[in-house]
């Protein structure tokens, strides 16, 4: 396994989900009433949210198949749990990589 294609898909992971999550907050009580007032923008956030949650998950497969790792459960933690089953499947398959990386430093 090289660390650094699964460290590029493990960041675009997290990249899509930070966006995600930021839609996804946009909808909640504090700006809810001005992201509801105007209908391109909650066309917009929620395309937005979509589109983010799938390339979330499209990169979380591609690096748990790079880890050679179960990707259905995987994904499927992070579909099912959605956002604390997301950040926690990245931050264990970073650990992942951490060690992976550290055993391989190790004579």
């Amino acid at each position: 396994m090289h660390a650094a294609p699964v460290q590029r898909a493990l960041a675009a992971s997290t990249v899509a989900l930070v966006v995600a999550l930021a839609c996804l907050a946009l909808f909640l009580p504090p700006m809810v009433d001005r992201t509801t007032a105007s209908i391109p923008l909650v066309v917009f956030v929620s395309l937005s949210l979509a589109a983010a949650m799938l390339l979330h998950w499209i990169f979380l497969g591609i690096a748990t198949q790079r880890m050679a790792r179960s990707v259905p459960g995987w994904v499927g933690l992070s579909v099912l749990l959605f956002p604390i089953g997301s950040v926690a499947a990245l931050m264990l398959l970073a650990w992942f990589v951490d060690e992976a990386q550290f055993d391989a430093a190790r004579p």
